[in-house]
This record gives structure tokens, sequence and C-alpha cells, in this order.
């Protein structure tokens, strides 16, 4: 039975001068993985932006385009810049380790090579791709289900890619480390993720809805957190916190608790400026974008009440990389 394409063997660029060292390398090598060569630092570009090898090993030593010269290509390329790159080199050549990983390499190996230390590196950094693969995986699941919610409720799907930037960035103002404010930006997408569980009718209202339909809607925080459900992973748990508590004000006029003020939590208060702004400053099919200097005025008129007094400020300190954001994510399809 043909397996599927995701089980193939992982591509393997072995890069050498030498015949004889590529022989080495195809024996230790081509039991587990699919294994391209190339004999001079020229070819070994072409196939790397052809072929997308999850590894490089890189000879250091070589006429033409040196190992050197090749890796710091491949680094510049964004086609190829993520592709991890081990110098195999001579004994005699190890003091030019700290230029191979200036240059952004991940590991040497030393020749004449043996067999096991090899298969060893490789596992190793192959392993790091796949959790690297994985994490950014996990991050574009999250943002489709964040994206199916916002189609349901008539949105454009980007409004969850740029409000996590936007919370993200707010984050990073308040003194959050670069791994929490990443772990808000995966999070954030979920905040709305309960509309699923609304009925199109009252989503799609175009006129005011009534007290029934209106309680309705608010139960869409609690269907969210439904939806996410306990796990350990600190970011649904995270995520959870958020969809439940986005709504939340900080005078406790919010729903679906009524929380007030540092009760509500952070990742909530802090959603809660990113998804509005949003909302604010793009068109809606029931209303015109907002000029950014209205949707600012805004933000301030409601620090104290909707919004928490002591993050409105941070948000607007950072405006430009919030614009930036903006732009970068306006006209995608």
């Amino acid at each position: 039975m043909t397996q599927p394409t995701d089980t193939a063997k992982p591509v393997i660029l072995v890069v050498d001068d030498e015949p004889t060292n590529l022989q080495v390398l195809r024996q230790i090598l081509q039991a587990d993985y699919q294994l391209l060569f190339a004999r001079d630092g020229q070819k070994a570009l072409e196939l790397a932006r052809q072929e997308q090898p999850q590894l490089v090993l890189l000879d250091v030593m070589m006429p033409g385009l040196t190992g050197h010269d090749v890796c710091a290509q491949l680094k510049t390329d964004p086609v190829t810049a993520g592709i991890p790159v081990i110098f195999v080199t001579a004994m005699a050549e190890v003091g030019d380790e700290a230029r191979g990983f200036e240059l952004g390499a991940v590991d040497y190996i030393t020749k004449p090579v043996s067999p096991p230390i090899v298969r060893a590196r490789v596992r190793t950094h192959l392993s790091l791709v796949r959790v690297e693969e994985l994490r950014e995986t996990r991050l574009q699941i999250i943002q489709r289900l964040g994206r199916a919610a916002e189609y349901k409720d008539n949105e454009t799907g980007l409004h969850v890619v740029r409000m996590s930037h936007y919370a993200r960035i707010l984050a990073l103002g308040l003194g959050w480390s670069a791994v929490q404010a990443e772990e808000l930006l995966n999070a954030a997408p979920m905040h709305d993720i309960g509309k699923i569980g609304i009925a199109d009718a009252i989503l799609q209202k175009p006129g005011p809805l009534t007290p029934e339909e209106w309680a309705a809607m608010k139960r869409h925080p609690l269907i969210g957190g439904e939806i996410i459900g306990d796990h350990p992973s600190s970011v649904l748990r995270m995520a959870r916190r958020i969809a439940e508590s986005h709504h939340e004000k900080w005078d406790g006029s919010g729903y679906p608790y009524g929380l007030a003020g540092e009760a509500i939590p952070i990742e909530a208060r802090i959603v809660a400026i990113a998804d509005v702004f949003d909302a604010l400053t793009t068109a809606r099919p029931y209303k015109k974008a907002w000029p950014v200097e209205e949707a600012v005025e805004r933000l301030r008129l409601d620090a104290g009440t909707h919004f928490d007094p002591a993050l409105v400020p941070v948000f607007l300190a950072r405006l430009p990389e919030v614009l930036a954001v903006r732009a970068q994510h306006m006209d995608v399809a």
C-alpha cells in the first residue's frame, strides 16, 4: 500500500566535492533518509531551492563557493533560510566553528565521520525541525478555527490574525517575555470560537437584537470555554480564559460573569483592547471603518470603564507597530 506523503523519508542534501565522502555518508544515511547530492556550492544552492530538504550536510572546504559561502547564501534567501545546516569538516578546520555558527549553522561533525555520531546528530536536528513544524501547525489550526467563527459572523477572517498580533504587541509593551507574548499570539485567535454555537439568524441579523436574542448572543463566551475545554496545554488554558472573559469590562458591566478590575484575567483585558480596536478600524457589513484617530479617542474615553486604564496608554504608545501589522494584513484575501 502506498504510504501517505507525510510519512515519507525526510530529505537530506549532502554537499561535498569529494566523491568518497559522499559515498560514506550515503552508506550511513540511505536506509533512513532520502538523499540528494551536490559536489559544488552552486549545485547545492540550486537543489536547496528546488527540493527544500529538511537538512543540509555541508562540507566546508570546497573549490569555488566554500561551505561558509553556501551557508551564508542559504540563510539570506527566504526560501531556504529555515533549513538547518550541519557542517562536516576535517579536524584541522574546527577552528572555523565560530564563523560557521555566526553564519547560521546548527552543528558540526568532524571528519573522518563516525556513523553513530552522524545518525545521532541528524536525528536530533530533524526532531527539532519536526517540533517547529508542529508548533507552526498548531498555530495555523488555532487561527483557522478562529477564522471559522469570524466567517460565521460575516467577518473577513483576517480579524483574528490582526488582533492576535495587536495583543502580542501590547503584552510585550507590558514587559511580558517573548515566550509569554508568543503564547498569547497563539491563544488569542480562539477568543470568539463560541460564536460557532450561536444561530446564524442572530449573528447575521441586520437590525437590533431582541432581549431574547441578546441573551443568546451573550452565551458565546461560555460556549467558547466549553469548546476549548480542559486541557494541560498552557496555550489552550490561556485560550479558554480569553474566550470566557474577553467581553468582561473593567467596571463590572460586561458579560458573562460581570467580573470587574483585576478579577478579569490579564490575557482577556489585553485581548479586549486589541479586539475592539480592530473592530472599530475595519469595515464590516453593517458599518464603515472608523478613522484611527477616532478609534484611539474611543479607547481613551473607555479606559477605566470598558478597558483596564493601565493598559490603554501602553497600547497607544506602541500604536506604530499596531498600524504596521494592520497595513500588512488589510488587503490579503
